[in-house]
């Protein structure tokens, strides 16, 4: 079981205390030990590293535990705060035989950033047999080999250590041979046979020897090699190195051929006794033999194959000489290569994380990106800076071997949706190395921009009797945020307008923005209104704006003109003329008004049909009927004249009324005769003469009684104001005259009374001042201020600004009108 922070040696004999002191330090540092067998299954808990660095096992989620190692693969990995195995772990292919073997790993941890590291013994199992290098070795010894000469034999090779390595050496049974010792020896790679008896070629020119290696693990293993001695003549001097051990320094990266040592054995022997061959030995590793070569005969090493510093730092090679004579007997020496660094990496930048996208509202030192830099070179080649290009709103922090990428101002998405960051490593070698990484950096959507319409108001003109359901306008809104945020909800807000609520008029689609009419208008009951509508976003909250919508209502022709007086009830107003009345008298006057406005309310009145057509005339404009000339003795006594009324809208419309007008005779004026005086109580009171001038005259009276009450009772209706069509009673008119309001058949600006006397013989006409107060009014309900023009017979009102009306608002009145005046 793997135990934090304590070091092997609890089999020595070491105050407590003492442990415990540097079980407090090592956890104080941040370093934590465990161990763990090597071969053991995958899960196998390697040690709680929760509760060795004291976390809060229901935060560790939330801290985002990584573990990390230096040789890249994850032999062991992190799960609810403990290690555990998770992959095979040889202990041989990792360390090799190195005596001890730790795994480096360095735990990282966020939120706050924590960095420990942990060191993660691989214990030795006895999972290796003992091997010898060859299956068989040829021993050739000269005859003349004295009692006491010693044979080299290749160790046995375990990659196990320890106990689990080789510790005992036995020889087959022989009378010749035996085994300098039975255990290895720690200062060589080989052990020696020792020649106990000399040797007779002639008795025994052959040997077999069996060598067995055993471990002293659980269960112990063997290996066995063949050892086959020929026996030879004798060569007795062998060759003989300088040292038995050399060092020499090597530049990475130098060049093929390049000599790194010249190895000089000398052979006292004479002849091809004497003659030294160099090679490689058999513990030679293949992976040296692939990067030097060895010249055999001059015994020079040269490079191979590249040399690189980062795979190795050190080799070393087991070289054996061996003279050309019978029997020759090999000398062993150990060269050892140290490789010396030169800045050729390039500076390796690897994103260990990213936090993208970003918020565009993040804070200042919010981290998006967790940066780890490593050179695999040494020394000052190996320290590296990172940097990031200018005028980004993200700066760089340090922490020990990593690096933060962290936010430096805010961010605003609309401005920049992204951001191209290029992080630059650069070492402090001579010269230095350095290498780019660009990572992009998203920026995330927050809602911040409420929408906006392309106008703070819109005109819209429709004309009246319009379908229900007909498009009016569309209002648009554009939302800089993106997705939900700028989807636009378009809403009719509720409001009275008139007295009925605005969404009995028009209705919006929600997601167009396009206004549709929900009844038909009438110019005549609503020429006017407004109503707002809501563009809202889909955040969260939600943001809004509102637009206002002006609706004009248009005038069409649909309504006939409707005559006032004479009165529309089916009679035939009569009425009268003398007989010596002058040209141009006036015998009435029709008064009719159009509930339309503008041209579609100007109305002409015609002489349609007359008894006469040359004895009256009636007046385009007022409607005033007169005559032309004297009634002549052979005219009719009475006429009845059709007077058509008819707008100028498109197409026309008109209205009729029937007048009978009736000749008067002038009464003739009689002188008493006083010859003739009637006395009272006479017999004779009064003539016929007499008698039919009363009857006469008093015909004439009760018929002009009759006609001026009429003319009473019809002129005395309540006062109409016509505002458009909009009739409104006023306060009656005295006693005698009528009063007739020409808001309708005129343009709505200009109001005229005509006031009329019983006997028709005579009016008066006022010309009421401009209403334009009301006008005034209107202009107010918009906010904007109205202007009056008066040029070359004409009056204008001007509405200043678009607000209310795209167009002036004009009021015309023509040449011919002003002649009426």
């Amino acid at each position: 079981m793997a135990v934090a922070g304590i070091c092997d040696c609890l089999d020595k004999k070491v105050p407590l205390s003492f442990l415990l002191l540097l079980l407090f330090c090592g956890l104080a540092l941040g370093q934590i030990r465990y161990s763990v067998p090597e071969e053991s299954e995958s899960g196998t808990i390697v040690g709680d590293i929760a509760q060795d660095l004291g976390l809060d096992v229901r935060k560790i989620p939330t801290r985002k535990i990584k573990v990390t190692s230096d040789s890249g693969k994850r032999y062991v990995d992190h799960k609810n705060g403990k290690l555990l195995v998770n992959e095979r772990i040889d202990r041989e292919t990792l360390c090799d035989t190195s005596a001890a073997c730790v795994l480096n790993l360095e735990v990282l941890l966020e939120d706050p950033n924590e960095d420990h590291n942990v060191e993660v013994e691989i214990l030795d199992v006895n999972d290796n047999t003992p091997q010898f290098p060859r299956d068989e070795y040829q021993l050739e010894i000269t005859e003349s080999a004295l009692p006491g000469s010693r044979f080299p034999i290749e160790h046995a090779q375990d990659p196990d250590i320890g106990t689990n390595s080789v510790r005992l050496y036995r020889l087959s049974p022989n009378e010749h041979f035996a085994l300098d010792s039975n255990k290895p020896s720690l200062n060589t790679k080989h052990i020696e046979l020792v020649l106990k008896k000399p040797l007779d070629r002639e008795l025994a020119p052959y040997h077999q020897l069996i060598l067995t290696a055993t471990d002293a693990g659980t269960p112990a293993r063997t290996g066995t090699a063949k050892i086959n001695v020929r026996v030879l003549d004798s060569n007795d001097n062998n060759p003989v190195f300088d040292s038995s051990v050399y060092k020499v320094k090597l530049l990475e990266n130098s060049p093929k051929d390049n000599l790194v040592i010249k190895l000089k054995a000398t052979d006292q022997d004479e002849g091809t006794n004497g003659e030294v061959l160099y090679s490689f030995s058999s513990y030679t590793p293949d992976r040296v033999r692939q990067i030097f070569s060895m010249d055999t005969n001059t015994g020079e090493i040269r490079v191979k194959s590249n040399v690189d510093y980062e795979d190795t730092n050190s080799y070393e090679m087991y070289i054996q000489a061996m003279d050309k004579g019978p029997a020759p007997v090999a000398a062993h020496c150990k060269v050892v290569v140290e490789v010396v660094d030169v800045n050729d990496n390039v500076p390796e930048i690897v994103l260990s994380s990213l936090s993208s996208p970003v918020r565009e509202d993040a804070r200042a030192d919010t981290v998006v990106a967790l940066i780890s830099v490593t050179d695999r070179d040494s020394g000052p080649n190996k320290q590296v800076t990172l940097e990031i290009q200018p005028g980004l709103p993200f700066k760089i922090k340090s922490f020990r071997n990593y690096y933060t990428l962290v936010t430096s101002a805010f961010l605003d998405r609309e401005t920049t949706a992204a951001y191209n960051v290029t992080l630059s490593a650069t070492d402090a070698g001579n010269p230095p190395l350095s290498s780019q990484k660009t990572i992009q950096v998203d920026v995330a959507d927050v809602n911040d921009n409420p929408p906006r319409f392309e106008q703070t108001s819109y005109t819209v003109y429709v004309m009246e009797n319009n379908a229900p359901g007909a498009s009016l306008c569309t209002v648009k809104a554009q939302d800089a945020d993106v997705n939900e945020n700028a989807r636009i909800t378009y809403t009719v807000l509720n409001d009275n307008n008139h007295g009925i609520p605005v969404t009995s008029y028009v209705s919006v689609k929600a997601d167009t923005g396009v206004a549709y009419a929900l009844r038909s208008f009438d110019y005549e009951s609503l020429r006017e209104f407004h109503f707002q509508v809501k563009a809202q976003d889909g955040g969260i909250p939600p943001l809004s704006r509102v637009a206002t919508v002006y609706i004009y209502i248009m005038d069409q022709n649909d309504h006939a003109p409707e005559i006032v007086s004479p009165p529309a009830n089916g009679t035939r107003l009569t009425e009268t003329v003398q007989k010596n009345a002058e040209p141009g008298s006036l015998i009435t006057k029709v008064v009719a008004y159009d509930a339309d406005a503008g041209q579609n309310a100007w109305v002409v009145y015609l002489l349609d049909q007359a008894s006469d057509l040359d004895l009256f005339k009636v007046h385009e404009h007022t409607g005033e009927i007169r005559t032309t000339r004297r009634v002549l003795e052979d005219n009719s006594t009475s006429f009845s004249l059709t007077v058509l009324v008819r707008d100028h809208g498109e197409p026309p419309l008109s209205s009729t009324a029937t007048i009978n007008v009736a000749v008067m005779e002038v009464p003739l004026k009689v002188t008493p005769d006083p010859k003739r005086i009637i006395r009272p109580h006479s017999s004779l009171l009064f003539s016929n003469v007499t008698l039919y001038l009363i009857v006469a005259l008093s015909a004439t009276t009760f018929v002009f009684l009759v006609t001026v009450v009429v003319l009473f009772c019809h002129r005395r209706k309540p006062r109409l104001l016509f505002d458009g069509a909009v009739a409104v009673p006023s306060a009656y008119l005295p006693p005698n005259y009528a009063e007739v309001d020409g808001a309708g058949t005129l343009r709505s600006s200009y109001n005229y009374d005509a006031y009329l006397t019983s006997g028709s013989r005579t009016s008066d006409f006022k010309f009421v001042k401009w209403n334009a107060l009301q006008h005034m009014r209107r202009g107010d309900r918009c906010g904007k201020p109205l202007s009056f023009i008066r040029s070359e017979g004409q009056w204008s009102a001007n509405f200043q600004g678009s607000s209310l009306m795209e167009k002036n608002a004009t009021v015309k009145s023509t040449r011919r009108m002003g002649n009426w005046l």
